[in-house]
């Protein structure tokens, strides 16, 4: 694809980026009684920024841009302490809370409406070099929830739809 043409299609994208956006930040809203707004999430809150530039280079990585999206991850994650992958894949409505020490790797699947606190690592088995194309890390199935401090391992790994991990 040509310059023009990714700029076009990111361009494009912006509008389902923001209403991806929006859901997770109603549903963080709902789901956090720390919070008094939606706008105190958006502005405030450093899973929701790891969370709207992992939307952002997620676009940017579909449509073959080299660097730039892992650029954007590791900026967020030195800022947040938050570390997602550009490649993972991530459903709507995400929430992290207390998100220092989070690590979504390359290969993850995560759900609709799962609810991520600190210190959650989604991690590979293996890192060895020749395993690079494989799923290596874990599947992460709608409405779970992670607590502080669980490591969830390997690719073959999948956490059930309803589940409470912690």
């Amino acid at each position: 694809m040509r310059v023009d043409e990714i700029t076009k299609s990111y361009i494009d994208a912006i509008p389902i980026i923001r209403t991806q956006l929006q859901a997770d930040a109603a549903f963080i809203e709902a789901n956090d009684p720390a919070t008094t707004c939606i706008e105190e999430v958006i502005m405030a809150y450093p899973g929701f920024y790891a969370i709207m530039v992992y939307r952002l280079a997620n676009k940017l990585k579909q449509l073959g841009v080299p660097l730039i999206p892992r650029i954007m991850a590791e900026h967020a994650h030195s800022i947040t302490g938050i570390d997602i992958h550009p490649v993972a894949t991530v459903g709507n409505e995400f929430f992290i809370d207390h998100g220092t020490g989070i690590v979504v790797g390359e290969s993850a699947s995560i759900g609709d409406r799962v609810k991520m606190h600190q210190e959650v690592t989604l991690r590979a088995l293996s890192v060895c070099k020749n395993t690079a194309l494989s799923k290596r890390h874990p599947t992460i199935e709608d409405d779970v929830v992670i607590y502080a401090g669980a490591t969830i391992l390997g690719g073959e790994t999948i956490i059930g739809h309803h589940s409470v991990i912690g």
